[in-house]
């Protein structure tokens, strides 16, 4: 019996991410995005500068991540490196202010398991520290990703993060009553867009406005740093969390929604009290 509720665990552990399987196939009607030199996370909805690099936007606390100086690892009797989390190498850069801890999480509108999360980081964003600084950045593995992650950001050009946590219901509304992933997706570009369109419309986005900021510069930039930022880190399961440019962890290697959350605390109070010792 106690056998049986170990496999139980952990089988119910390893299915807690969507994995990179998921993209679809080319040729459906989800946007597509280009690539660059990779740049540090831009803080959501901050309207990040377009063509920022990392080097120019690490400062301050940050500057030990971007000169990869080594920090001793994070370790306790509960949360030890290679188990509940893994050591990024060479550390990345982040554009947090000085004196401040990034906190990424790399996630998808339509992932189930992101959105078993969302309750627990929604309640961790309001009780976190000062001294985090809290970013999202959609993953970016095919058509379907890459067009949820343009209503994402498009939503935030629209001053309209509310609307992302709608769209984030509907989804996965619609999910559980069609068995698709595919919801706001058409059979082509123009479908897409104009699904999406109709759906923000619900909510008094006019069709003109929608149009201008889901094809403007500011959106498309934004996507291609999500998707650099997605090959730097090798994100190939979501939700995806990475600390201060040192560590990644999820669900799984945590043990819980719980847990993740207690862990990101660890990592960020580390970091922030060997940095501000640096």
């Amino acid at each position: 019996m106690i056998r049986q509720l170990a496999l139980s665990t952990a089988l119910a552990l390893a299915l807690c991410a969507c994995s990179s399987r998921h993209a679809a196939p080319t040729g459906t009607g989800a946007p597509s995005s280009t690539t660059a030199s990779a740049p540090a996370a831009s803080t959501s909805g901050a309207g990040s500068s377009s063509g920022q690099s990392a080097a120019s936007t690490t400062s301050g606390a940050n500057a030990a991540a971007a000169s990869n100086s080594p920090l001793a690892l994070p370790t306790s009797s509960q949360w030890r490196p290679g188990v509940n989390y893994s050591v990024i190498s060479p550390a990345q850069p982040t554009n947090a202010p000085p004196g401040k801890v990034q906190v990424m999480e790399v996630f998808w509108l339509a992932c189930p398991h992101c959105y078993a999360l969302e309750p627990y980081i929604e309640a961790w964003r309001k009780s976190k520290p000062d001294y985090v600084q809290f970013v999202r950045v959609p993953v970016m593995w095919g058509p379907i990703q890459r067009a949820h992650a343009r209503l994402y950001y498009t939503f935030e050009a629209l001053g309209r993060k509310d609307l992302i946590d709608q769209a984030f219901h509907y989804i996965h509304d619609q999910e559980m009553q069609t068995n698709s992933e595919s919801i706001l997706i058409g059979s082509s570009k123009a479908d897409t867009m104009h699904q999406m369109q109709a759906f923000a419309g619900k909510y008094g986005i006019a069709p003109t406005a929608f149009a201008n900021a889901y094809s403007s510069f500011d959106v498309s930039t934004r996507l291609q740093q999500a998707q650099e930022i997605n090959q730097v880190y090798e994100i190939d399961s979501v939700p995806t969390v990475i600390v201060d440019g040192r560590y990644r962890t999820d669900v799984g290697k945590a043990g819980g929604e719980n847990q993740l959350i207690a862990l990101i605390n660890f990592l960020t109070a580390w970091d922030h009290t060997h940095q501000q010792g640096s």
